[in-house]
């Protein structure tokens, strides 16, 4: 692979790493059932919408027609902005006449309320790829997901979904620092962004994606060469710091994200069979 941060960077010279070969994924339509049946019982949340805002998005796809909530608060009016922060927490606390002081969504000071997040659907025509967004083990802020420090499954988490966390928790983790289930709507795609700067990355963070039907179209998206890249299997690493997307389909899909740091033992089997032998 390229260590162009334009290009993909990947893992041991692979753009991404099959899992299905080191898990026992037995059990994955048993717990397809259990997530189907307690994702209509429990709240989910949006989550995404933000990408171009955080410069995250790739140059050559930067100008897409979807509408990006950071770029559409920070347009407002005072009008607009007190009618926006009426539907949030402490509506009292914010001064319109300050509005572009405040940070508004993810990884920032004031996250954004469901009520928020519909609103800015509705009025302003916002995309919000992953509309179905849900935390078993919440992991705070982006950079906090790998430690497992002060975390642990919900207890809703535990009464709804009982054995996706028994088999979150087999998997081979020292420690889990975040769980989520991530869907996307029937039509919707995850649009295309990367999690960091490649020159920024010192080591991929471990994560692995179960998507339990293998029916979410996970691609990464090579910068350099304008293509992308199919991520195949059940089961499956990538580095996230490499540009990544989800295509379109007519159905509901969805995956779970589990990140943590890996046992050593299942990090070194994979780096043995993986890594590219010197001299190559």
């Amino acid at each position: 692979m390229s260590t162009s941060s334009d290009g993909l960077v990947g893992l041991w010279g692979r753009a991404f790493l099959n899992l299905e070969p080191y898990l026992d994924l037995a059990k994955l339509e048993s717990l397809d059932d259990e997530i189907c049946y307690a994702l209509a019982q429990v709240q989910t949340s949006y989550t995404g919408g933000s990408h171009k805002a955080m410069g995250i998005m790739p140059p050559s796809l930067a100008e897409d027609p979807y509408i990006d909530y950071g770029q559409v608060i920070r347009g407002f009016s005072k009008e607009e902005f007190a009618t926006f922060v009426s539907l949030g927490r402490e509506p009292e606390a914010f001064d319109a006449k300050q509005r572009h002081t405040y940070e508004f969504g993810e990884e920032r000071d004031h996250p954004l309320t469901r009520e928020q997040m519909l609103f800015l659907k509705f009025k302003h025509g916002v995309y919000f790829p992953w509309k179905v967004f849900y935390e078993l083990v919440p992991g705070g802020y982006w950079s906090e997901k790998s430690t497992a420090q002060g975390k642990d499954f919900t207890r809703e988490a535990r009464l709804y979904f009982p054995r996706t966390v028994a088999f979150v928790r087999s998997l081979p983790f020292r420690e889990i620092g975040r769980c989520t289930l991530l869907g996307l709507e029937a039509n919707d795609h995850g649009t295309v962004h990367r999690d960091g700067e490649p020159e920024d990355q010192t080591a991929p963070d471990h994560f692995i994606t179960v998507c339990p039907r293998g029916n979410k179209r996970l691609f990464l998206w090579d910068e350099q060469a304008r293509r992308k890249l199919p991520v195949t299997g059940r089961a499956y690493w990538f580095n996230d710091f490499d540009y990544h997307g989800v295509e379109a389909d007519p159905f509901f899909r969805y995956s779970l994200r589990v990140d943590g740091a890996f046992e050593p033992e299942f990090l070194e089997r994979l780096r043995r069979d993986h890594a590219v032998p010197a001299g190559e």
